[in-house]
């Protein structure tokens, strides 16, 4: 078969027309190699494509073909027949009562024509909140200054940011992704480019707060986390090994002087988690074992297997896998119970969580999921006007057809991870669950290649961890969006992601409340983008040529710019221009969620990521100005009451 036949099977679209305008056609062998790193996809005969049923009403399915009538089907759930029929016409009518989730279905035509279909029942839209327009506190977890923690803001921390949230009126904390990173590379920061999703960054762990803790356990771990609160900074290797011989110790503790309680609790939580954080300990115990990425590890551990990660979990590493486990049951405790913490407190979200858009491809989900994600492919962008040569992340990312064969299972583990503790998430880069710009290892950004993915079906799954859940997911839809992408991404009930900095129209003047959708969050900016007081004081723009970067935008631009944001304030009957009249603005959108940035709240001047850099600016480490404890006083209380008070959950009092 020649390589366009494979590429339509597998859905990889070779030419496209870029954001410049030119046609773009991928290198026959740069195509050969993501063809290469692509799953065999199955080619249906009687469907289109995976099947979506979504429960509302008198679900109806249309066939591509029936065969020789009459087509049988019979619906699986979990190896167990759950519903069967037959028709004659090209259409299949639903029975009522189809449970929810990720199910098989097996169609069979006369002449024994079969195929096995994977099938999702989904509800007619995901979980949409039960308020009407609210606002939440964006704050880079990382970033917080406290009088005790040990360097790093960690889940303490955020159980004092959910309160001085409820005090402000706020109905939640945003946070930066939590997902567990290497602790081996401490140095390697990006919340965006972690090990796993499915598991929690250690380092966040408040390991006075463990109960087998105490000081005594590590000499001098006062006087040493003392000196990791200093400076503007987060020092995280040095405070990554502090926490280590900590949480080690606390183990040690836990192994000899836990509770009965205790020990009841931690072996709910692994049978609860079970088989991906027994699986996921392995890989760790085995990552520190074996030097490289796991594609060069022993051939017995390339690929994960069941009887050899129990015979490692019973034998001499049983403890090392079972220290693994113990730092994520901490991890997951200490962060349910800032969530239980907003609950209690009556918030209506609580915490809003962000989902990275791929993985590290030597990490856990890559070696777990070797067919659902693609190692030897990066998620990027394609030339565009402010990256002409493209972008490659160095990411992977799920793949259409090991997808489909695990009836999207890996897509929903994912999701789950971080709805069970979050009101709302948002899933970074939404427009991946159409199509994935994906470039091949050893290509430059400008040879790769769009590849379409299953978009019915992974709303379908989203819609039902979002019900399952009782979480809002928010799609962060920014930038070129295909033709009726949000339309769809809207009737599943999935909300979009608006940035008033992108909001302009052609001549650069920002557009009016009425612009804004209702199931939306609203934000002024993002961590890519300056503050707004970075942005007044043209701080983004002197960063950036310092950096020896092209800021896409000159001084008159700017000028421009704040004359465009003057003229839209005045329009609404606001007239002065600083941070609480901008707040004013965007809280009379109709959008549901309004996100308001600590580092604007404390008028930071330089930005938390400038992309395009690594170590020429001090992205994800910048702590911030002042400690929590104090922020209440650094703050206009009175102005940013009067800003929010239209969606302030306790009225703004």
């Amino acid at each position: 078969m020649d390589l366009l036949a494979q590429a339509r099977i597998k859905g990889v679209q070779s030419e496209f027309i870029d954001a410049l305008g030119k046609l773009r056609v991928t290198d026959p062998v740069a195509l050969k190699s993501i063809l290469d790193a692509l799953p065999e996809k199955r080619v249906y005969r009687f469907v289109n494509g995976p099947v979506v049923v979504r429960a509302l009403g008198h679900p109806r399915t249309e066939l591509a073909a029936i065969g020789a009538p009459p087509l049988k089907w019979n619906l699986t759930a979990n190896g167990k027949s759950i519903a069967q029929g037959e028709t004659r016409e090209p259409v299949i009518a639903w029975p009522a009562g189809l449970p929810l989730g990720y199910h098989r279905l097996a169609l069979t035509d006369a002449e024994g024509g079969t195929e096995e279909v994977p099938m999702i029942v989904a509800p007619e839209r995901a979980f949409g909140g039960d308020f009407d327009r609210g606002w939440l506190l964006a704050v880079q977890l990382y970033s917080v200054r406290s009088n005790r923690n040990w360097g790093i803001g960690d889940f303490t921390d955020l159980a004092d940011l959910v309160r001085l949230a409820k005090q402000l009126g706020a109905d939640g904390v945003g946070l930066n992704p939590l997902h567990v990173l290497f602790d081996d590379h401490p140095a390697d920061c990006s919340p965006y480019s972690p090990n796993s999703r499915l598991f929690l960054n250690p380092l966040y762990i408040d390991v006075e707060a463990i109960p087998e803790f105490s000081a005594d356990l590590v000499p001098d771990a006062a006087a040493t986390a003392a000196r990791l609160r200093e400076g503007d900074r987060v020092p995280y290797a040095d405070m990554a090994a502090l926490k280590w011989l900590a949480l080690r110790a606390a183990f040690n503790s836990f192994v000899t002087s836990a509770s009965e309680a205790r020990r009841k609790a931690f072996d709910a939580f692994r049978a609860a988690r079970a088989p991906l954080l027994s699986r996921f300990a392995c890989f760790e115990v085995l990552r520190h074992r074996f030097t490289g990425p796991w594609w060069e590890w022993p051939a017995e551990w390339r690929q994960p297997d069941e009887a050899k990660c129990a015979g490692l979990r019973n034998g001499p590493d049983k403890r090392e896998v079972e220290f693994v486990e113990f730092v994520q049951w901490t991890a997951d405790s200490q962060l349910h119970a800032a969530k239980d913490l907003a609950s209690q407190l009556g918030m209506r979200v609580g915490l809003y969580l962000d989902v990275a858009v791929g993985v590290q491809s030597n990490g856990f989900d890559a070696w777990n999921e070797q067919m659902a994600i693609s190692r030897h492919l990066a998620v990027g962008a394609p030339p565009d006007v402010l990256n002409t040569i493209g972008q490659d992340w160095g990411l992977a990312g799920f793949n259409a057809g090991g997808l489909e064969a695990q009836s999207f299972v890996p897509f929903a583990d994912m999701l789950a991870a971080s709805m069970r503790h979050a009101g709302a998430i948002r899933l970074d880069h939404v427009l991946g669950l159409k199509r994935l710009y994906l470039v091949p290892r050893g290509f430059k950004p400008d040879n790769g290649a769009y590849v379409q993915m299953p978009f019915e079906a992974l709303l379908g799954a989203v819609a039902c961890e979002s019900a399952a859940h009782k979480c809002i997911v928010i799609g962060e839809d920014l930038g070129t969006v295909p033709e009726g992408f949000r339309e769809m991404m809207q009737d599943f009930g999935i909300w979009s992601y608006l940035v008033m900095m992108f909001e302009r129209d052609e001549a650069g003047h920002f557009r009016n409340v009425e612009h804004y959708r209702p199931n939306a969050l609203v934000t002024l900016n993002t961590h890519d983008l300056s503050t707004y007081a970075g942005w007044r004081s043209f701080g983004d723009l002197k960063m950036k040529r310092s950096l020896g970067l092209d800021p896409g935008e000159n001084d008159q631009a700017r000028w421009d710019a704040l004359g465009a944001l003057d003229e839209i304030l005045r329009q609404n009957g606001i007239k002065a221009n600083d941070l609480y009249s901008v707040l004013a603005f965007l809280s009379r959108t109709p959008s549901r969620l309004l996100a308001v940035s600590m580092e604007d709240l404390l008028g930071v001047i330089d930005q938390p990521n400038i992309p395009g850099t690594i170590d020429e600016h001090p992205n994800w480490r910048q702590r911030l100005p002042v400690a929590l404890d104090k922020i209440a006083a650094k703050i206009d209380l009175t102005a940013l009451r009067a800003a929010t008070r239209e969606r302030s959950s306790n009225g703004g009092s």
